[in-house]
């Protein structure tokens, strides 16, 4: 497997400014390590620890203590295909769903609203504008109770 066909190229891209919207959930200071088709951060923080910022849901997970650490655990127990989408992410190449190196990955309804990990709910997207809106939402929703209903109101 090459790990390459999972992750976006990190080349080119400003990630403190594509993280920006998310500066209310992420520590002041980390190092954005991997990130995957979907646009989830692997990140190592100050102390060497590793995260992962789960753009779809809204939250940041630590995966490991180390990089080390991290290089043991992403082969146990599905942790590579659920931390990298890897299963997902082929089955989106199969469909057809290609990527230019300014997209990613979305769900239409995102996991946080119940939306599902299939490729029926996958679209393209352009990786900053995902990175916003889904920031925006999660910080606007972040302190409602499990299962509040909540209407979306688009435009003026």
């Amino acid at each position: 497997m090459n790990l390459s066909n999972y992750l976006i190229d990190q080349d080119g891209h400003d990630w403190s400014e594509i993280l920006f919207d998310w500066h209310w959930l992420l520590p002041a200071e980390f190092t954005v390590w991997m990130v995957n088709r979907f646009g989830d951060v692997i990140f190592v923080s100050t102390d060497g620890a590793v995260h992962l910022l789960d753009i779809g849901v809204g939250q940041v997970k630590q995966l490991a203590a180390s990089r080390e650490e991290f290089i043991v655990k992403v082969d146990v127990d599905g942790n590579a295909d659920n931390w990298l989408l890897i299963s997902l992410t082929d089955k989106c190449v199969e469909s057809g769903l290609t990527l230019d190196r300014s997209q990613c990955y979305s769900h239409k309804i995102a996991p946080v609203f119940g939306g599902e990990y299939i490729v029926g709910n996958i679209h393209v997207i352009d990786l900053a504008v995902n990175f916003s809106l889904l920031a925006q939402i999660h910080q606007q929703i972040k302190d409602l109770p499990d299962g509040t209903q909540v209407k979306f109101k688009l435009g003026a």
